[in-house]
């Protein structure tokens, strides 16, 4: 029986917590919803609004909509209201919800370890040709986004994707979202451990379960046996991620409690090593601990890092251990340091198989229908219909004999998907911003994109890897925390003294070699006009001052101020 307010679960004994009842933890008996968000969750699971949308709204229109479903619910089914245009980043915080919603939507399909068919690709393409105003931006979560969706054409749209095998369910709301897994899974050659059964058997088992479909927020998973360290892992709230143990073989080391927005945190090691076919039931001990033990009083303090934070590894390893899977855990290694700064997979790479796959960049995410099905005949024509999405927005077709690859190459370059980037076409991500979405301040896509022309230009011969993450808002979808040059949304003045788009700059942070947060100068903000000055000014103090071999993050945090100014 799925665990609820009336139905608590079973398997899970009292205990008691050192936090009050405010908290609002079910395993300690604490049932009353403590905000709007619990209570519209106790009265109706958010998966049932589907039905609502099936038969009432989407023949009523948007008016008919219950503004429980339209701002909560709704979200269990991947919709989101978007920004109504025309209102400038400054009142963002000010406006009330209505009078920020615009009457189209925000659709988000899910993809799940970043796994296309060019059929299910081509249909993406279509549907965002038909009803989303050519719009379908790539994510840094692997899925693809729609705007412009009327609620009188969804029941059509999820046909259409469902009839191919994809869908919307729970890629937002208070739920697991789509699992991150590696794009190579499978095929490279490098690979520790083919971690795509787990991600599938997960989807099968879990996916719009109502067992899991009412969490304290939402939950975000990574699942990768790639070297390169290919998901993002230590942001996610549970990760598997492939290593080699030294008696029992390949498998995976158990990673929670990361994630970012305002309050970030890197995940920490359970010491836990996981055989592939029991990563299912080991994610959904670590998913019952969240639905059960996560703060569910104040909505910015219910992701499961806050959880962890509190308890610590070893405690929620034994909870972990004693309450949900009644059988301890193989201790394991942690994972090496991955040998490659890019874990994209950009360019030209062999397969196991002899064949090989080639990873494209596209300007910050933003592709549309039109280009998606092109990419789509591509892959068709020169692989076997296989391709796939990144963490890092970007797309790779698989299964190309060595003859068709020049020739694939040449293709993308044609469609502006260049597989021979810049370090900053390749390095640059952007989140939706204020063009669509209700928190953000600031305009990202654009700006990022014209950011990534203007330093091909000015600084034609740098060739270091580095990140440049620009996000709307402080909520860090784009992961600026983590990036070499982090720039994240608000309002500054100009030299003039006025209100103009901007934003704070964090330096120096990094997954994967040296994971760490980027550090922030004292007072250092740009404006969006001065964006490309600023950053080709400290890329060119950087390699003026850098020792041999020094990446960017190392540099930043040797370097004073003034440098970073």
């Amino acid at each position: 029986m799925a665990a609820t307010p009336q139905n608590p679960p079973a398997a899970t004994p009292r205990r008691k917590v050192s936090r009050h009842r405010g908290e609002g933890q079910w395993a300690a008996g604490h049932f009353t919803p403590l905000n709007g968000n619990e209570q519209f969750k106790r009265d109706d699971d958010g998966l049932n609004v589907r039905t609502r949308i099936e038969t009432i709204y989407s023949k009523r229109g948007f008016d008919s909509i219950d503004p429980n479903d339209l701002r909560g619910r709704m979200r269990w089914w991947g919709l989101y209201t978007q920004r109504k245009p025309g209102i400038d980043g400054g009142k963002t915080a000010i406006l009330e919800p209505e009078e920020l919603d615009d009457k189209y939507f925000m659709l988000r399909v899910r993809i799940d370890g970043g796994a296309l068919t060019t059929e299910q690709l081509r249909v993406i393409g279509e549907i965002s040709q038909e009803f989303a105003r050519g719009t379908a931006d790539l994510t840094d979560r692997q899925n693809v986004q729609y705007h412009w969706i009327r609620i009188e054409d969804v029941p059509e749209i999820w046909n259409r994707l469902e009839a191919v095998g994809l869908s919307t369910t729970e890629a937002c709301g208070d739920t697991p979202r789509t699992i991150l897994g590696s794009p190579v899974a499978g095929i490279a050659e490098d690979e520790i451990v083919d971690g795509s059964p787990a991600v599938a058997e997960i989807n099968r088992r879990f996916i719009g379960n109502k067992e899991f479909s009412n969490l304290p927020r939402k939950f975000k998973t990574a699942i990768s046996g790639s070297p390169l360290l290919d998901v993002a892992h230590e942001i996610n709230d549970v990760a598997f991620v492939g290593v080699e143990h030294p008696e029992y073989g390949p498998g995976f080391d158990l990673w929670v409690g990361g994630g970012l927005s305002t309050n970030p945190k890197i995940g920490v090691r359970l010491g836990a090593w996981v055989p592939l076919d029991e990563v299912p039931d080991v994610w959904a001990g670590v998913i019952g601990i969240f639905r059960d033990y996560g703060y569910r009083r104040l909505r910015n303090r219910a992701r499961l890092k806050f959880l962890v934070a509190d308890w610590g590894p070893e405690k929620f390893r034994q909870v972990l251990q004693d309450e949900y899977l009644r059988r301890t855990l193989v201790d394991g290694p942690a994972p090496a340091a991955p040998v490659e700064r890019w874990r994209d997979h950009v360019g030209v790479h062999r397969q196991r198989d002899g064949r090989f796959y080639v990873g494209f960049a596209p300007r910050v995410g933003r592709v549309d229908g039109a280009t998606l099905t092109k990419i789509a005949e591509l892959a068709e024509a020169h692989g076997s219909g296989r391709v796939r999405t990144t963490v890092e927005q970007k797309m790779i077709v698989l299964d190309v004999e060595e003859a068709q690859v020049a020739s694939l190459v040449e293709a993308l370059e044609a469609l502006d998907l260049t597989a021979r980037p810049s370090s900053f076409r390749r390095g640059t991500m952007a989140c939706t911003g204020i063009e669509y979405c209700k928190l953000a301040i600031v305009e990202t896509k654009q700006r990022g994109s014209a950011l990534i022309d203007e330093l091909e230009r000015r600084l034609p011969e740098f060739d270091e890897p580095i990140t440049i993450n620009i996000n709307g808002c402080p909520n860090a979808c784009a992961r600026i925390q983590v990036a070499d040059i982090g720039l994240k949304g608000q309002l500054v003045l100009d030299e003039r003294g006025e209100q103009v788009e901007g934003f704070q700059v964090h330096l120096g942070g990094a997954l994967g070699l040296e994971a760490g947060f980027g550090r922030k100068v004292r007072g250092l903000k740009v404006t969006s006009e001065e964006l490309p000055d600023y950053v080709e000014r400290v890329l060119r103090r950087f390699q003026e001052g850098r020792e041999d071999g020094e990446r960017f993050a190392a540099w930043v945090t040797r370097a004073d101020e003034e440098a970073l100014s």
